[in-house]
C-alpha cells in the first residue's frame, strides 16, 4: 500500500483590491518566479504547491490556492470560492493607502462565506518598492565598480591600478565578480557585463513612498486577530514564509478539534492508498 505524497490538503484564498500583486504571490509560490507585468484575473484563479512545514512531524500540506479578482464585477464569483476556506492570504500594497483602507470589506466577505475558523494572515506586498526599501547590495556594489571600470579602463593600465586600489578596494567588489576578466584594457566580456547589469538596473521600478507604515498594519492586524507579514513578489522575500505561518495555524486549530477532517471542505485528511501526484503552477479557471 502506498503512502501518500502529503498528510493535508488545505483550501488558501488569495483576497484583495485588484493590482496588489495577489496573482504575482501565488506564481512566486508554485513557480518561483515574477509576473513583471500580469493579466488582470478574470473571476479566479488556482495553482497548488506542497510545502513541509517546520514542525517535528515535517508534516507535508498541500496547499490549494484560489486566487481571487479584486474588482467588484467579479464580487459573486468569487465569494463563491470562499466557501469552507481554511487560510486566507489579506493583500494590500504598502504604497497604496486605498488598497489598505478597502481591507475590511475583503475581510468581512471571508469571514461571511469562509469556515468559522479560517486562518487569515494580512499581507504587505510590494515592499520592494517603497523608498525606504534595502536595495540589493551586492547588484548596487557591482554595478559601482562595473561602472568605475567602465569610466578609467581607457586610462593607462598604471592610472587604474592606483584607482583600484583607493577607489574599488577588494571588500566593495562583490563576491560573484568574475576574477577573468582583464581590468585593462577593455574587454569585450567586461562590455557585455556592463550592458546587462545596466539593463537589469534601468528596468527595476522607481521607488515610491511607503503609504502604510508598519506599525498601522501590524495594529490592525491585532485588532483583527490576524497574522502579519511584509512581502516582494518581485524578490520573494516572505512570500512563502506568509502561506507557512497561515498553514501552521490551520493544522493547529485541526489538532485543536476547531476542524472537523470528515466534513469541512477546507481541510482534507490525505487517506493511505493511492500516491497522488504533485500539482504545480497557476491555471485559470472561470473568467466568465
Amino acid at each position: 500500500m502506498a503512502s501518500p505524497a502529503w498528510h493535508y490538503v488545505l483550501k488558501f484564498i488569495i483576497t484583495g483590491d485588484a493590482a496588489v500583486g495577489k496573482s504575482s504571490l501565488l506564481v512566486r509560490l508554485t513557480d518561483q518566479r515574477f509576473l513583471a507585468n500580469p493579466d488582470p484575473t478574470l473571476g479566479v484563479e488556482f495553482g497548488s504547491k506542497l510545502i513541509t512545514l517546520p514542525d517535528p512531524e515535517a508534516t507535508v500540506v498541500k496547499l490549494q490556492c484560489w486566487d481571487t479578482a479584486g474588482t467588484e464585477s467579479f464580487r459573486s464569483i468569487t465569494r463563491s470560492y470562499y466557501r469552507g476556506a481554511a487560510g486566507c492570504l489579506l493583500v494590500y500594497d504598502v504604497t497604496s493607502r486605498r488598497s489598505f483602507d478597502n481591507l475590511r470589506t475583503w475581510l468581512a466577505d471571508v469571514r461571511a462565506h469562509a469556515d468559522a475558523h479560517v486562518s487569515c494572515i494580512l499581507v504587505g506586498n510590494k515592499r520592494d518598492l517603497w523608498e525606504g526599501a534595502d536595495a540589493d547590495e551586492d547588484t548596487g556594489r557591482a554595478w559601482s565598480a562595473c561602472a568605475w571600470r567602465w569610466h578609467t579602463s581607457a586610462l593607462p593600465s598604471s592610472t587604474v591600478y592606483s584607482f583600484e586600489m583607493v577607489a574599488a578596494p577588494a571588500s566593495s567588489v562583490p563576491r560573484t565578480w568574475p576574477d577573468t576578466v582583464p581590468r585593462s584594457p577593455i574587454s569585450l566580456p567586461l562590455i557585455a557585463s556592463l550592458l546587462q547589469i545596466s539593463i537589469l538596473t534601468s528596468t527595476r521600478p522607481d521607488p515610491k513612498p511607503r503609504a502604510v507604515p508598519t506599525e498601522v498594519a501590524e495594529q490592525f492586524a491585532k485588532e483583527e486577530g490576524l497574522l502579519f507579514t511584509e512581502a516582494s513578489a518581485r524578490s520573494g522575500e516572505g512570500v512563502e514564509e506568509a502561506f507557512v505561518r497561515a498553514a501552521q495555524e490551520v493544522l493547529s486549530k485541526v489538532r485543536e478539534g476547531r476542524f472537523d477532517d470528515e466534513r469541512s471542505p477546507g481541510v482534507k485528511l490525505s487517506k493511505p492508498g493511492a500516491a497522488p501526484t504533485e500539482e504545480t503552477g497557476k491555471q485559470q479557471c472561470c473568467s466568465t
